[in-house]
């Protein structure tokens, strides 16, 4: 009973905080004041917002396989770093995570202007004669959106890496291993949970971004939270609530596909094992 008890105040943050907003979205979405289809119907039958849909899908996905792929070795460096020496280096990633993201995405509209740093050092070098157009653009876009996720994959992927057990790489050395075929045999396998766990992350907080998309971005790159804000700015509540199912669903399903691939491939493991 005492159990029960104490699980109640984190019951009832979920419902405050989860279960009764998606609750609304949904009414909202569904019934407008009856049950109907029409503002889905709407979505997926006009090519704006479709192309919107799998423009999101497309950069949230990019972000997150570019955050692993730069955000995976920076942990493993870390973490085969002295015990002493890790929390500074930590700290150092962290930094940026507690700065303002609207600071941070006006910081590149500085760096990547006309007149930005990156322009300015490249006239002044001699490999340009004129600035190149770097805001407003789909990089510019991936390099904030990089930017403001990768600590976030760093710290799971080094999270998981600091559990791993280090005496079974040194076996696997002692077994006639080299370094490359220990990482890929032993660290790597042992470090995937944790790879995938923070890909997914960054790729479900991506996919909610709103801010960058909408300063540093074209107009081929807005992404359906901007669209929601817009719809919301125009009160039309309902079909915002839709788009807003749409993404809560898309999102779900690339977490749930993810997770069972992920679950198929460890069971392959260590049925080779």
């Amino acid at each position: 009973m005492t159990k029960r008890l104490t699980l109640l105040p984190g019951i009832a943050l979920i419902l405050m905080l989860f279960l009764i907003p998606v609750g609304i979205v949904f009414q909202q979405g569904l019934f407008d004041p009856v049950f109907t289809t029409e503002h889905f119907v709407r979505f997926a039958t006009r090519g704006a917002y479709m192309r919107v849909f799998w423009s999101t899908l497309q950069i949230s996905t990019v972000v997150a396989l570019i955050c692993l792929l730069i955000g995976y070795p920076i942990a493993y460096f870390i973490v085969r770093q002295p015990t002493a020496r890790r929390p500074f280096l930590m700290f150092l990633v962290l930094v940026p995570m507690w700065m303002s993201i609207l600071a941070r995405t006006y910081s590149w509209m500085v760096v990547l202007g006309k007149e930005g740093i990156i322009n300015q050092s490249l006239i002044w070098l001699g490999l340009i004669d004129e600035p190149i157009k770097m805001l407003f653009t789909t990089g510019a876009v991936y390099v904030a959106m990089v930017q403001i996720m990768l600590p976030i994959l760093i710290v799971t992927c080094f999270s998981s890496m600091t559990e791993i057990d280090q005496s079974l790489l040194r076996a696997a050395r002692i077994m006639g291993a080299s370094p490359r075929k220990a990482f890929r045999e032993v660290f790597l396998p042992l470090s995937a949970e944790g790879a995938i766990t923070g890909t997914l992350i960054v790729f479900i907080l991506s996919m909610g971004f709103f801010i960058v998309p909408a300063l540093l971005g074209g107009r081929r790159d807005a992404m359906l939270a901007n669209v929601i804000s817009g719809q919301v700015s125009q009160t039309n509540w309902g079909f915002a609530a839709a788009i807003s199912i749409v993404l809560l669903g898309a999102t779900l399903l690339v977490l749930v596909l993810v997770r069972g691939a992920s679950a198929k491939l460890v069971h392959h493991q260590e049925e080779a094992h």
